[in-house]
């Protein structure tokens, strides 16, 4: 039984592991990946050397915490809100409206925020801005603005999901713990904080530990389809991954793409055993206490 998901796994995570030695050579098609020259780390200095680097390091890395942070409160408020809806097909409408947007294209997305953003025809300024008196913005030439659009937008396209897997942890709590409470005049409040909170922990850890190993990574769609791709937008919305996107279409160089997704997956797998090595330390204090 086992034998098919073992194949799967070795093919689908193992294999491909041979190709991280692209990341350390010249690639030469002539030649093939084996045969190519071994470089060491030239392809890494792309990433290290360039005058962008700390740039899109630091928008990579501050744009993935606040979605962390942001992202999975949002969800749990949300997942509590739904599960304190009784009414069974409210409650099923609610999750499909909630759920939609992360099942939407992001290019349908980008356009959907065009809709709103465009100078000319968008939303914004021709309804909105004016209604409130205030003159209309160059959204697509103004980085400003931006780090609270993608925000919202991601927030938006995102909590859906993790709003599901909290209420599924929530509706397998066992009733009889708030019944308890009730009966010792536990207002709903505490009940949150004192059931609900604790009892979820665990999913709250795994989301969060599978985050924060993705925290050298970015929504490419978002950052690059969201903005249309905006040159006057580099400050606020170029990420590592857009960077190298554009680098491999300037220079098609495979070799600087592959090192940047090695750098990036090292580094989130350190992050993941810093995170889980915290959080085991944290748990076996809160045991002792």
């Amino acid at each position: 039984m086992l034998v098919p998901g073992l194949a799967y796994m070795v093919l689908n995570n193992y294999l491909p592991l041979f190709g991280l030695s692209i990341a350390f050579k010249n690639i030469d098609y002539s030649k093939g990946i084996w045969g190519s020259d071994w470089i060491g780390f030239d392809n890494f200095e792309y990433l290290f050397k360039t005058s962008d680097a700390l740039l899109i390091t630091r928008n990579t890395l501050l744009y993935n915490a606040v979605f962390i942070v942001l992202g999975l409160g949002l969800a749990i408020a949300v997942a509590i809100l739904l599960n304190e809806i009784k009414n069974r097909f409210a409650s099923r409408l609610y999750q499909s409206v909630i759920i939609l947007p992360f099942l939407i294209s992001i290019i349908l997305v980008s356009y959907l925020v065009y809709a709103m953003l465009s100078t000319d025809t968008g939303f914004f300024n021709k309804t909105l801005l004016p209604a409130l008196g205030i003159e209309p913005i160059a959204w697509y030439t103004e980085p400003k603005y931006w780090p609270y659009i993608l925000t919202f937008v991601h927030l938006w396209k995102g909590v859906g999901y993790n709003c599901i897997v909290f209420l599924a942890a929530i509706i397998g709590i066992d009733g009889e713990y708030y019944e308890a409470a009730r009966l010792d005049g536990a207002s709903k409040w505490l009940q949150i904080r004192k059931i609900t909170i604790p009892m979820i922990t665990p999913v709250i850890i795994m989301l969060m530990l599978l985050a924060i190993g993705r925290i050298f990574y970015a929504d490419f769609g978002l950052f690059y389809q969201v903005p249309m791709n905006s040159g006057a937008l580099f400050e606020t919305t170029n990420v590592i991954d857009t960077y190298v996107f554009r680098g491999l279409m300037q220079l098609g160089d495979i070799g600087m793409s592959s090192a940047a997704g090695f750098y990036q997956s090292v580094v989130g797998f350190v992050l993941v055993l810093i995170s889980n090595y915290i959080v085991r330390k944290i748990n076996k204090e809160n045991a002792l206490f």
